[in-house]
């Protein structure tokens, strides 16, 4: 399998080499040269495996003969053995046709855990094998730091930056990110909001002189090894529930960057039968309106009780503009020519209606995040966190009664405990949460220009 990049000019490099270059030099994201597409024989013959063993065969589609699949099975082993929970993802009824998809049993209490295991890992991997240098920068809202830092924190030839918005995460997850003292990681509060955040690690990688130079690599979700760990928890909810019910599964997936969702709509065209792909937006709905009108255009940044998806820039749009474009790179580099000039995206009736097939969205309005959250805790005694609230409302307003809604839980509800207060609820933190109270802090505070982050980079890299 071969990477190539969704503006046309990088093409035919390995999966190896693509993790490495993260953001392709071009400005455009890798995407594969072709999708795999999975017969009902081999789904059929998938639906008994371990998460552990689904893991392997979907990764095996993408990686080729990069990594030896006796490494490759390490890798996952090693990965998915640091969770809580057996199934690593398990599916839990909620009520009537609701479940949820626990996507938080991983050591940092968040779904990025899947994906940042695997891909910390990975780099200490591919650091080993070939004698050279990684040296990760990302930009988090909440959850890709702790995760991403859990994933490398003391891992031999690799050192980890993330910038994350001041005052903008919850407290728990500037704990995680924070109370690690390691001479390879370092912590930048960043004096603006997610998309400062976004937009300077965006345009430090396209500087390919200062990328080459410090050897960067990215952690966000512009690396395509995040989007490929994470199509695997679509494949087993569906599996787990299809051998019960035999109903059309559709999936509601609270989203900023797009990532998750996006994961999940590769594994529809991979040939996972599965029904609508429900976008979660909260206020910062601008995906939402993308889906209703086809328009894609930032509005005024919202502060919400689902902070990790504050977002108005999402990343990972790129990928499923090519698409829908038919995989017409020059169509992509106009799209973005024209986000960049004008701020928005339009596109045609014809575009919408294929968007629309696949897609549907709600923007779940700061009461009614919390009010989900009273009404299921009272109601079944299940404590929702305040993103995978916002998926059970999006997935009450547009999945059908008839069919099954899984909504991706993607953290634990002690990772915002802020939002879960408002309502009168007292949670018990876990063990490992409640520890990191008592840690002192080591970060360092800067403005939301590229210079300055340069040069902190500089320093440590």
């Amino acid at each position: 399998m071969e990477f190539i990049s969704t503006r046309g000019n990088v093409g035919g490099i390995g999966f190896v080499d693509s993790i490495l270059m993260g953001l392709a030099d071009d400005g455009g994201l890798l995407v594969p040269t072709a999708i795999p597409q999975l017969s009902s024989e081999t789904l059929q013959s998938w639906q008994s495996l371990s998460y552990q063993e689904l893991a392997t065969e979907v990764f095996s589609l993408y990686i080729g003969d990069d990594i030896p699949k006796d490494d490759l099975r390490k890798l996952v082993d090693d990965s998915y053995g640091t969770f809580r929970h057996p199934e690593v993802t398990p599916v839990r009824h909620l009520q009537d046709n609701e479940y949820v998809l626990e996507l938080f049993h991983g050591p940092t209490f968040a779904f990025k855990d899947v994906a940042l295991q695997f891909l910390g890992n990975l780099y200490a991997y591919v650091s080993r094998k070939r004698d050279i240098k990684v040296n990760i920068l990302g930009a988090t809202s909440g959850d890709t730091g702790a995760s991403a830092i859990e994933g490398v924190s003391g891992k031999e030839g690799i050192r980890i930056c993330i910038l994350h918005p001041h005052g903008k995460v919850s407290k728990v997850q500037e704990l995680q990110m924070t109370t690690v003292h390691s001479d390879n990681v370092l912590n930048l509060s960043v004096d603006g909001n997610f998309d400062d955040c976004q937009r300077i690690i965006k345009e430090l990688f396209a500087d390919v002189d200062f990328k080459h130079r410090y050897h960067l690599r990215a952690i966000n979700s512009i690396n395509i090894a995040r989007i490929l760990a994470q199509t695997v928890y679509y494949f087993y909810a569906y599996f787990r529930l299809n051998k019960a019910n035999g109903a059309t599964i559709n999936f509601s997936v609270p989203t900023g960057n797009f990532g998750d969702i996006f994961a999940g709509y590769l594994a529809k065209r991979m040939g996972l039968p599965i029904g609508k792909l429900i976008l979660a937006t909260n206020e910062n709905n601008i995906l939402e309106r993308f889906v209703s009108e086809g328009v894609y255009q930032p509005g005024a940044f919202r502060s919400t009780h689902s902070p990790s998806m504050d977002i108005q820039v999402a990343s990972n749009f790129e990928r499923y503009l090519y698409y829908l474009y038919q995989e017409d790179a020059s169509a992509v580099v106009a799209l973005m020519d024209q986000f960049k000039n004008e701020g928005k995206v339009v596109i045609p009736e014809d575009k919408l209606a294929i968007v629309q097939r696949d897609f549907a969205a709600y923007g779940v309005k700061n009461q009614e995040c919390l009010d989900k959250i009273a009404e299921i805790h009272a109601g079944t005694g299940y404590l929702l966190d305040p993103h995978t609230s916002c998926g059970v409302v999006a997935a009450e307003h547009r999945g059908s009664r008839d069919e099954i809604n899984v909504t991706l839980a993607t953290a634990h509800p002690a990772k915002f405990n802020e939002s879960i207060a408002l309502v009168n609820i007292e949670q018990e933190y876990p063990e490992q949460i409640q520890a990191l109270f008592e840690k002192p802090q080591y970060q360092t505070t800067v403005g939301n220009s590229n210079e300055e982050i340069a040069q902190q980079l500089e320093k440590f890299f």
